[in-house]
């Protein structure tokens, strides 16, 4: 879906349809986990209620908010607002944001992430072309304005962050893309589990092939 096409209708369905989809697979549960996306001309975003099972989202509930991160309507916004608002004011071409607490992401930051800039080694090509590096966040509390202050200044250098014992945070040009790269985060984080952490990345020759052929940000 063009999110610079879609109507509030079409973006409300597409956050419904998409947190009932991460919901059933198990990439979030209960209430945790927030989606929101950029209405067109500059008309705020919408992003799903604080504590809202993303399995059962009612379209007409989602929260609306200004620009400025003003709520205008629907059931009061998630407590991360803030740190959608980082992205959206700070990388123009992205139009969604989602947030999950998935499992093998959350115990990744627990037992030991590959390094603060890149959580995960590029063990795979489609990580490497559909996600890209993602750098790992200290824990802060659920809301805390000091995570959002981080995001400000990664928002435009990269398409994700992982943080500390509350799971992953993707951003991109649409609900489903966003959705779709932190599917791609999760697996890689499962393989490098089942795995034991006893993977070969990429070597330089074919990480230079990926961003010739499919211009990757690695």
């Amino acid at each position: 879906m063009n999110m610079s096409m879609s109507t509030e209708t079409q973006l409300r369905e597409e956050i419904c349809r998409t947190g009932a989809s991460l919901y059933q697979r198990g990439y979030t549960v209960g209430s945790a986990g927030n989606i929101s996306a950029r209405l067109p001309d500059d008309g705020g975003w919408l992003i799903t209620p604080t504590d809202a099972c993303l399995g059962f989202l009612d379209p007409a509930k989602i929260a609306k908010v200004d620009a400025a991160g003003n709520w205008i309507s629907g059931d009061k916004p998630s407590k991360t607002l803030a740190l959608h608002r980082m992205v959206y004011d700070n990388n123009p071409e992205m139009h969604a944001v989602v947030h999950t607490h998935s499992t093998y992401l959350v115990k990744l930051t627990i037992t030991g992430v590959w390094s603060q800039d890149d959580v995960l080694p590029p063990i795979t090509p489609y990580y490497v072309m559909k996600v890209g590096h993602v750098p790992f966040i200290s824990y802060r509390r659920p809301g805390d304005p000091l995570v959002a202050e981080q995001i400000k200044q990664l928002a435009g250098k990269v398409r994700g962050v992982l943080l500390e014992r509350l799971g992953p945070v993707v951003w991109e040009s649409s609900v489903s893309k966003a959705a779709h790269a932190l599917e791609e985060l999760e697996e890689t984080a499962r393989l490098w589990h089942l795995a034991g952490g006893n993977v070969a990345p990429l070597d330089d020759a074919a990480l230079t092939e990926l961003r010739e052929v499919f211009n990757a940000r690695w």
